[in-house]
Order: C-alpha cells, then structure tokens, then sequence
C-alpha cells in the first residue's frame, strides 16, 4: 500500500505538473504573462515553505532521538549543499551560452568575409543555424530528470516517515514544479519540430520522480536509520529553493495592489498545505 500511494504520488507531481505547465501556458499563464508568473512563484514559495518548518522538520525531530544541536547542522550543510549545486548550474549553462554566443558570432563573420549578406541571412534561418531552432534541450532534459530523481526520493522518506507528510511533500514538489516546467516547456518548444514532442520529452523527465520514489522505498527500507537525516535534508531543499529561487524573482518595485497579490497568494501557498495536511490526517 505504502509502495502504490509512493508511486502515486511521485507520478502526480513529476507529470502532472508537467501538464498543469503545460495547460496554463495554453491559456496563457506563465507563459510571457509576467502577473500570473508572479501568482505561480508565490503560492509555490508559501506552500515549500509552509511544507518544510510546518511539517518536515518537526517530524524529523518526532522520528529522532537527537538533539537540535545534531539535526541542525544538517540543515545548514543541506542549505550549503544545494547552493553548490545550484552555482555548478548556472556555471554549466553559462558555459554553454557562451559557446553558443561564439558560433553565432563566427557564422556572422563567415557570412560578412564572402560579401554576400542576403545569402548568410538565409543561412541563419535554417534550423542547424544559431539563428534557427535553439539548442540546449537535451542539457535542459538531463537537468530536470535528475532534479526529479532527487524529488521523487525525498518524497518517498515524507511517505515512510507519515502518509500524511508524503501526500503534503508531494502537493508542494507539484507546486515548485509547475513554474519551473513552464520554463522548460519554453525552452524545448524553441528546440522542437512539435509543440507536442516537447510535452512527451519534459514528461518522461518528470516521470523519473516515480524512479526516484521508487529507489528511495527500497533503500529507505534498508536505511531506515537514515530517514530522520533524509527528511531534514529534504527542508533544506524546500527552504533553498523558496527563499533562493523563487522568493528573489518576487523582491521588484509594485504598486500596492500587486504586493497584495503576490502577499496573498504566498499565504494561499501555505494555507494548501495546511488543508491537504488535515485531510489526508483524517482519511
């Protein structure tokens, strides 16, 4: 039983945030539309947030003997990890920009030394040009994926701590996942034929969170000593990715009518959680 609602609930949120991306960019939402990006960071920093001080870290004490002074240390050293992390992908991608910076910039040369800038013009629009279809999808599929194993691990330790705490990890990871989706789906339908084979391409990415809860169960019923460790470094990941992703994308000039919004639907964020929590308690 433990197994199904695991697998369960990492395909609901590594695919099904991939669609909800997918249909709120159809209608609009996220998709250049800077308002309802705003909504989306916001209710997702509130429900991560929300997830990992109101549920994760307390069951993390519940389930250990140890004190604060040894989970603690934990959380930083988590909160230091995915900073790390987080700089070698941004370096990897800016190595990337940069090298396709200067094949565009030697194809401009090339063109301009034959003097014929009507045939180099139509030289950039061919999909193997710069100019053409964008590359880096595959990088960005690579990235996403093990991004989702690490989900999908993390929520498989909230389900064997409490069933309770794995359904409220899982409703946050879907809500994390559905802007940055967006932002995959952008990415690879620039570097796609089909729109469609965009969304089956960054779907199979986000079914690897089922691979991960998958491997997680079994190592988990292994390591069951290492669970308490796992859920505070699953809040480190929460907290991280609230206050170091999502949040500073927030911090900008507004009238007072939109920091309402964002305000509100931070709150919204964290009142989801609080109701799926209650829910799943009683059933």
């Amino acid at each position: 039983m433990q197994l199904i609602a695991i697998l369960t609930a990492t395909l609901a949120a590594g695919i099904g945030s991939v669609w909800i991306a997918a249909l709120l960019m159809r209608f609009g939402l996220g998709n250049g539309n800077r308002v309802g990006t705003q909504h989306l960071l916001s209710l997702a920093a509130g429900a991560l947030l929300a997830t990992a001080f109101m549920h994760l870290l307390p069951e993390a004490f519940e389930e250990s003997h140890a004190h604060a002074h040894d989970l603690f240390p934990i959380l930083l050293v988590g909160l230091v990890f995915f900073f790390l992390l987080d700089k070698a992908e941004l370096w990897h991608h800016g190595h990337e920009h940069y090298d396709a910076h200067r094949a565009e910039a030697s194809a401009h040369n090339h063109a301009h030394s034959g003097h014929d800038h009507h045939h180099g013009h139509q030289a950039a629009q061919t999909p193997g040009h710069p100019h053409g279809k964008k590359g880096g999808g595959w990088s960005i599929l690579t990235g996403d994926s093990v991004h989702c194993f690490g989900d999908g691990v993390l929520i498989a330790s909230a389900f064997m701590a409490d069933m309770r705490l794995g359904i409220v990890a899982a409703v946050s990871v879907l809500a994390h996942e559905v802007p940055h989706h967006i932002g995959d789906l952008v990415v690879m339908n620039q570097t796609s034929v089909d729109r469609r084979v965009a969304l089956i391409k960054v779907s199979l990415a986000g079914a690897v969170t089922a691979l991960g809860g998958l491997v997680g169960y079994f190592l988990l019923n292994q390591l069951h000593d290492v669970l308490t460790y796992l859920l505070v470094i699953a809040s480190s990941s929460f907290i991280y990715v609230a206050l170091a992703d999502l949040i500073p994308q927030l911090q900008k000039r507004l009238s007072a009518a939109e920091t309402f919004a964002q305000v509100a639907w931070l709150v919204g964020g964290i009142l989801i959680v609080t109701v799926v929590s209650r829910l799943a308690h009683v059933h």
